[in-house]
């Protein structure tokens, strides 16, 4: 892992230094280099190879923590936890891995790609308090055996994701591609029902006004905006099944 603080593409603002350890030590973790029950750097190991105070340093470790990647413990210092522990953070739905396991042949086109300054509604989507920064705004469309499946708007906060803005994606789409490379802790979902406004409507291949279930949602990797997405699928070709249990729910769209 490198100490440096890597500056940005054209120059980008370089991440806050306890993010550069938090990004370090998660990618080292969800890459299996580190397994369940490895110790951790010891704080003071971590100060000298990041130049940093302890503060900066608990601080990212309070948020591995936060994550269910680490387990701290007093005196002992800092373990990778169980794989149930990670178990629960990787839970996220996949379009493209639904799409596959309903037996159906998957694409996707991107239409619309951007990296721009966040305004305050980009912001509010993210769900970020912290100004400054960019975004990468993307709008594409997903494909089951050549039918539109569903329309998605995404934002990805450059400032937690900045490998992103290189990304041609070429081999995966943006939703899979960050479960392959962000542990997110935290998401939120509201979903609604609604008319397919003309553009949706188009990029879905319905008529205009066609009931629509709009997903959107929001991560975040220990209280850091990751991504907003908003998802919409046509009304007549999916349904919501929810299933749960006393600790937690699992939430999955199939299609008719």
């Amino acid at each position: 892992m490198a100490a440096n603080r890597a500056v940005g593409k054209g120059g980008a603002a370089p991440l806050p230094r306890y993010l550069e350890i938090q990004r370090d030590l998660s990618a080292e973790i969800t890459s299996g280099t580190w397994g369940p029950g490895s110790r951790v750097p010891p704080e003071h190991e971590l100060q000298a190879r990041y130049q940093c105070s302890r503060m900066t340093v608990n601080k990212a470790l309070s948020a591995l923590a936060h994550a269910g990647l680490i387990v701290r413990r007093r005196r002992s210092g800092s373990f990778v936890a169980s794989p149930t522990s990670q178990q629960m953070v990787l839970k996220i739905h996949d379009i493209q891995a639904e799409v596959a396991a309903a037996g159906m042949s998957y694409r996707f086109e991107i239409l619309d790609r951007l990296v721009r300054r966040p305004d305050a509604e980009d912001r509010a989507r993210l769900g970020r308090s912290r100004s400054g920064g960019r975004v990468l705004a993307l709008t594409l469309v997903h494909f089951a055996n050549g039918t539109p499946f569903v329309h998605e708007e995404r934002l990805i906060d450059l400032l937690t994701v900045p490998e992103a803005e290189a990304e041609d994606f070429s081999a995966a789409p943006p939703g899979s591609w960050l479960l392959n490379r962000v542990a997110w802790t935290d998401a939120e979902h509201v979903i609604a029902a609604i008319p397919a406004e003309a553009r949706i409507a188009k990029a879905l291949a319905i008529a205009r006004k066609s009931a629509c279930l709009q997903i959107e949602r929001r991560t975040w990797q220990g209280g850091v905006p990751v991504t907003w997405a908003l998802l919409t699928y046509p009304g007549d070709r999916h349904r919501l099944t929810s299933r749960f249990g006393p600790a937690q729910g699992l939430m999955a769209l199939a299609a008719e």
